[in-house]
């Protein structure tokens, strides 16, 4: 018989032989010794629970009953795994969607639904682990499992064998039958946790593909143990809460709690570390193991918490009853440890009716775990499907940081330099314009310059107030001085030039000053822009700040240049007659309409006549007004054009200069080693985030 098909060799029936199924995991071979084993008696009355039995495992063919013998044979191992049929007649869907999403590698973005197991040490857990994936676990006393041990089943097409691999600390060895699960996982507890019994916060992962088991993850977890033994760190019971809190605390995951039932439950630690992460109990199934180590008299406890009366869940409490060490060492097999599970319950007068209720028996529980996990899956994926949606959008943000890969070819890196140039080239354009892309709380330099100049303008209203109050002192200096045989009142011209050029002269270094700190900001806001867009060429981004900085130099001379040319023409006293009429009349109406200065200025200079004051004061108020509006656009110009346009675009000219020397080319695209890390792992989150969401959109539409 084919050992790869799922099939039950049954026996020859008697008179005496009752019709009997068995049910194997075929992907845990059964030692030869198991064919020994027999099943435990089924009443063929008792319907009830054969009918809530066969809700989780296919009916097996039915061979001629009068010509077979009823047993296992190693060759003839059945393939019914206790989720099976649930998986394929109700989440299928989810879970496929589920699968798809952890076959992408999701995992390493958000967290996705899965089972986890923990309990107190020796507390049965690793036994209903197994009994609810087919996979032996490692047993025995102490601390067996060291590491957070992550079992994740695939379902592969009918008829392909069975396959297996553990993964951790970056290796991966493939497994050729089940039987070499548990030596494997000690192994790799070894390697990953030490020898001595410590344990570890590292991910064992094991992977097993069988065409009997649905796709599926279940995670067991250390038990939790109080004191440290032999050659254990001191703290191992506080390292052990720290690693469970840490997975079980994850809002993706179902805990089952498992604790036995000749233990007091208020006393187990997995329960109270439970309702800590999880205070409604909402993530939480209570599993209660070992029930035929109940002794007698005490089994009305066990029934008042299967009936949430002691420590209540929201979920509930179930009942199992696994393989024990001794049936370990009888070598029973799970098909046969299940069949003696059944016969337990059916027989027991006190959880009878909690098996009659779908609350006793690992198939039982297959059922409750499947409705849950259905139920869970469901409920976190509007969450899942948010935090895939930001996590793709802040990735691709991202990544734009970094563009694409180098290419190779000579002339795919000139297309790419070409590429970047053009990119930095574009921005820096827009800066000149004052239409860049702002990010965050960024202000535009523009806007920065703008203000630059409003501090220009100021200066200019400050001279000018100035001047007006200095005025006479310098007028009845020259009148002291100075005047030969003109009579008083006459204006002399060569005071009212002195005092315009001396007021001339003061703007010039403050002119220059606005200039240096316009140059300043245009300097900063181009090694920004060089850095965000070369940041991952140190060479190119090198070479820019270079070009920056002499650019800058060559700029700044030219715009000073400028300036003092412009002070040099503005200390030649000249005005438009018609315009300086206009600006004096101007000044005079001011006067006549706030009342005659000529009281102000007696009390500065009595008892001599202000009248020759007051008609200075006038015409330089009057000049100073034009040269200050001459000013007032003039020096903001020559910033703007050599500062801010005349060094953006010899900037980007310079820039586009660099692509006629090809043989820079390698030298320019020499890109940091972490910054291609970086883009590769963020190229690939995208990707996988953007399949993610396709893989949402298509659920969406079943």
């Amino acid at each position: 018989m084919d050992n790869k098909k799922a099939a039950f060799k049954q026996p020859e029936k008697t008179k005496n032989t009752p019709k009997k199924e068995g049910f194997v995991f075929s992907f845990v071979k059964p030692f030869p010794e198991a064919a020994k084993v027999p099943l435990p008696p089924e009443p063929e009355d008792n319907l009830g629970p054969e009918k809530q039995f066969n809700k989780f495992f296919e009916s097996k063919p039915n061979y001629d009953q009068d010509s077979e013998e009823e047993f296992f044979t190693a060759e003839d191992q059945a393939a019914e795994h206790t989720l099976y049929n649930k998986y394929e007649e109700r989440i299928r869907p989810c879970i496929d969607l589920v699968d798809s999403l952890r076959a992408l590698g999701i995992e390493k973005d958000l967290s996705l639904p899965a089972i986890a197991v923990i309990g107190d040490q020796s507390s049965g857990k690793s036994s209903v682990l197994e009994a609810l994936s087919g996979v032996a676990l490692p047993r025995g006393n102490g601390i067996v499992t060291r590491c957070p041990l992550e079992l994740k089943l695939k379902r592969l097409p009918e008829g392909q064998a069975w396959q297996g691999k553990i993964s951790y600390k970056n290796m991966t060895l493939d497994l050729q039958n089940a039987f070499e699960v548990d030596r494997a996982i000690r192994q790799a507890q070894d390697v990953v946790a030490g020898p001595r019994g410590g344990i570890s916060n590292q991910l064992i992962s094991l992977e097993v593909r069988s065409p009997d088991v649905p796709d599926l993850t279940l995670i067991d977890l250390p038990g939790i143990a109080r004191v440290a033994v032999g050659n254990q760190p001191k703290d191992i019971g506080d390292q052990i809460k720290n690693l469970l809190k840490r997975i079980i605390g994850c809002k993706e995951t179902i805990n089952l709690v498992v604790v036995p039932c000749n233990v007091d439950i208020a006393t187990t630690e997995a329960l109270k570390m439970a309702q800590e992460v999880d205070p409604t109990g909402e993530r939480t199934i209570g599993i209660l193991t070992k029930p035929d180590l109940v002794d007698k008299g005490t089994e009305e406890a066990i029934v008042k918490i299967l009936q949430n009366r002691v420590i209540p869940l929201t979920k509930g409490y179930m009942i199992v009853r696994c393989r024990g060490q001794q049936d370990i060492h009888n070598k029973l097999t799970l098909a046969a440890a299940i069949q003696q599970e059944k016969h337990f319950f059916e027989n027991h007068t006190h959880f009878r009716s909690f098996m009659e209720g779908g609350k006793a028996t690992i198939p039982c529980l297959a059922e409750k775990l499947t409705d849950e996990l259905v139920k869970h899956i469901i409920k976190t994926l509007p969450a899942l499907e948010s935090q895939i949606h930001d996590a793709l959008y802040k990735t691709s943000q991202e990544l734009q940081r970094y563009k694409r890969g180098t290419p190779q070819t000579e002339s795919e890196k000139l297309f790419y330099l070409t590429d970047l140039i053009k990119f930095f080239n574009q921005e820096i354009s827009q800066s000149t314009r004052g239409e860049e892309q702002l990010f965050e709380d960024e202000v535009r330099l523009f806007t920065k310059i703008r203000k630059e100049f409003r501090t220009w303008g100021t200066i200019l209203l400050e001279c000018a107030a100035r001047a007006k109050k200095n005025v006479p002192g310098k007028v009845w200096r020259y009148e002291d001085r100075y005047r030969g045989r003109e009579f008083p009142g006459f204006s002399n011209y060569n005071t009212f030039e002195d005092i315009i050029k001396e007021q001339i002269r003061e703007l010039e270094e403050p002119a220059i000053d606005i200039l240096n700190n316009v140059i300043r900001l245009v300097e900063e806001k181009f090694t920004e822009v060089a850095k965000r867009n070369f940041a991952n060429f140190h060479n190119l981004s090198r070479v820019a700040k270079v070009k920056i900085e002499d650019i800058r130099e060559k700029q700044a001379a030219d715009a000073e240049r400028h300036i003092r040319a412009q002070f040099k023409m503005e200390k030649i006293v000249y005005c438009q007659d018609d315009l300086y009429i206009g600006d004096l009349n101007t000044v005079k109406a001011a006067n006549a309409l706030n009342g005659s200065p000529g009281a102000t200025l007696q009390s500065q200079i009595a008892p001599k006549d202000p009248s020759v004051v007051v008609e200075m004061v006038s015409h330089t108020s009057a000049y100073f007004s034009e040269a200050s509006k001459r000013l007032a656009n003039q020096i903001p110009l020559i910033i703007l054009s050599s500062v801010l346009h005349d060094f953006g675009e010899n900037l980007q000219t310079s820039m586009l200069q660099l692509l006629q020397d090809k043989e820079k080319l390698n030298f320019l695209l020499d890109e940091d080693s972490e910054a291609a890390k970086t883009r590769n792992y963020l190229s690939q989150r995208v990707d996988r985030l953007t399949k993610a969401c396709q893989y949402l959109r298509e659920f969406s539409l079943l």
